[in-house]
């Protein structure tokens, strides 16, 4: 599979679906995690961990890459998650809506696996236009 191919169903398959048990064959064991400009260790078990956390809260969600791009090793995918909010995430208490967040990965693929992950998911929106964050008033802010 090519580079694309492989973030592709690493997101759509074994993410979607909760295959944790196929994550070596996607994630290598010295992938970090990329935030800013600094790395910092994540391998097998560190996504693991995420991925078994994120389904706490969502535990239908899935991810659809809607478009990505590849820059030699790395894969940039833009993505749609969609889950129902059954589990407490950030003090947010359950809703059982369903959301749907717009993101964006940046992986790097060497020898078929992920040595390198980070990205950004466009949370604000999601949470704002279903009323489970609010701003806050001016008066309160001076």
């Amino acid at each position: 599979m090519e580079k694309k191919e492989i973030i592709r169903y690493f997101y759509e398959e074994v993410v979607s679906k909760n295959l944790i048990d196929e994550l070596p064959q996607y994630v290598a064991e010295e992938c970090e995690i990329r935030v800013g400009d600094q790395n910092f260790p994540l391998g097998i078990e560190g996504m693991k961990t995420h991925l078994i956390e994120v389904k706490k809260t969502y535990p239908d969600y899935t991810m659809t890459l809607t478009r990505q791009y590849v820059d030699n090793d790395y894969v940039i995918s833009e993505f749609i998650m969609e889950g129902t909010h059954k589990g407490e995430w950030i003090g947010i208490k359950p809703t059982h809506k369903r959301l749907k967040f717009t993101g964006v990965d940046i992986d790097k693929v060497v020898d078929g696996k992920i040595v390198e992950h980070g990205g950004a998911v466009n949370t604000f929106d999601t949470l704002f236009e279903h009323h489970l964050i609010q701003p806050t008033p001016k008066e309160e802010l001076s």
